[in-house]
C-alpha cells in the first residue's frame, strides 16, 4: 500500500509543494526508508534529523534546516498529531474473510478455531478449543496453544512455545495524539508482535503489537499470569516476569530480567541484564543491570532497606 506524499498531505491538513513521490510507510526517524514517512515531536531525537534517511519528515518549521536535503519537510506545529492522522491510511484492512491455513505434519488442531488468511502453521502444533488466529500469523513447530486465545494478525510465534488461555497477542499498543482541545486521535498501531522460541505466556496476558516494527518476546522469556506488555517493548531473552506486571511502551529489558509481581516498569526505559525488581516496584528510570532494586520509585534494594530502617526510626523517636 502506498500513497503520493500529495494526497497525504491533503488527508491530514497540510500544505505541500514540491517534487511529488511515493510514500509506502511510516515508521521512526533511525529506522525510516527512503520510500517512509517519518516524524519528529522532542527535541531529544533531535541528533537524528541530520541522519534520517526518511522521504519526509512532519515537523516543525525552526526544525526544519535540520534536515538532510534528501528529505522533505512537512511542516506543522503539531507533528505527532498528524502522524495520527497519517497512521489510519497505513491502518491493515480488518474483514472476516478466511482461508485454509497451511499445517504441518502431525499437528492437533480443534474443529472450533477460527483462522483469517494466509496463516501457516509449523509441525506437530496443538491448538485447544475456542481461539482465533488473524491474517498472516505462523506459528513454529512443537508449540501449544490452551483454550480461548487471540492472535491478532501478521503476529509470529516460534517453535516450543506454551500459551496458556484468555491471553491475547497481538492488540492495538495505547497510543493516542492530543487535540489543542483535548480530543484524543488514534495514532494507528501498524507493526506487528514477535514471540521467539521456547516462550512460556501465561493466561490472561496481553502484549501489544508495535506503532511500526515489532513488539519482542525473546527467546526463553517466561511470562506469568495477567501481564501487560505495551507497544514496542524488547523484553529480553531468558527474562522471568511474576504475576501482574506491567511494562509500558518502548522499553527493553535486557538478558535473564526478572521482575516481581505487581511491579510497573515506565516507557522508553532499559533495564540491564541480570537485573533483579522486587514486587510492587515502581520502575521511573532506566536500571543498570547486575544488581537488584526496590521500592516507589526503584533504587538499589540495600539502599531502599536503609531507608525503610530511617523512616521506622522516626516513627519509633515519635511514640
Amino acid at each position: 500500500m502506498s500513497y503520493k506524499l500529495s494526497q497525504i498531505a491533503i488527508e491530514i491538513g497540510i500544505e505541500f509543494k514540491g517534487e511529488d513521490t511515493d510514500i509506502d510507510g511510516i515508521h521512526t526517524l533511525s529506522e525510516a526508508s527512503d520510500m517512509e514517512l517519518s516524524f519528529f515531536n522532542s527535541s531529544k531525537y533531535i541528533d537524528l534529523l541530520p541522519q534520517t534517511k526518511a522521504k519526509a519528515v512532519l515537523i516543525e518549521e525552526k526544525y526544519a534546516h535540520l534536515l538532510p536535503k534528501t528529505t522533505i519537510a512537512l511542516i506543522t506545529d503539531e507533528p505527532y498529531l498528524k502522524l495520527a492522522l497519517a497512521s489510519k491510511l497505513f491502518a491493515y484492512k480488518i474483514t472476516t474473510q478466511t482461508s485454509p491455513p497451511s499445517i504441518g505434519i502431525d499437528c492437533d488442531i480443534d474443529d472450533s478455531i477460527v483462522f483469517g488468511r494466509d496463516v501457516t502453521i509449523g509441525d506437530s502444533v496443538t491448538i485447544l478449543a475456542g481461539s482465533y488466529i488473524g491474517d498472516g500469523v505462523t506459528i513454529g513447530d512443537n508449540t501449544l496453544l490452551h483454550p480461548n486465545i487471540t492472535i491478532y494478525h501478521h503476529s509470529q510465534i516460534g517453535s516450543e512455545c506454551i500459551i496458556h488461555s484468555g491471553t491475547v497477542i497481538g492488540s492495538d499498543g495505547y497510543g493516542f495524539a492530543h487535540t489543542k482541545t483535548g480530543e484524543h486521535i488514534k495514532i494507528y498501531q501498524n507493526g506487528i508482535t514477535i514471540i521467539e522460541d521456547s516462550v512460556e505466556i501465561g493466561a490472561n496476558c496481553t502484549i501489544d503489537r508495535a506503532v511500526f516494527g515489532s513488539t519482542y518476546i525473546r527467546r526463553g522469556t517466561k511470562l506469568d499470569n495477567l501481564i501487560q506488555i505495551g507497544h514496542n517493548c524488547d523484553i529480553g531473552e531468558h527474562n522471568l516476569l511474576a504475576g501482574q506486571a506491567g511494562v509500558a511502551g518502548s522499553t527493553t529489558t535486557n538478558r535473564n530480567v526478572i521482575v516481581g509481581g505487581q511491579t510497573a516498569v515506565s516507557g522508553h526505559l532499559n533495564i540491564g541484564a541480570f537485573s533483579t525488581i522486587a514486587g510492587k516496584s515502581g520502575v521511573t528510570k532506566s536500571l543498570e543491570g547486575n544488581n537488584v532494586y526496590s521500592g516507589f520509585p526503584a533504587i538499589e534494594h540495600k539502599q531502599w532497606l536503609r531507608l525503610q530502617a530511617r523512616i521506622s526510626g522516626l516513627l519509633k523517636k515519635k511514640r
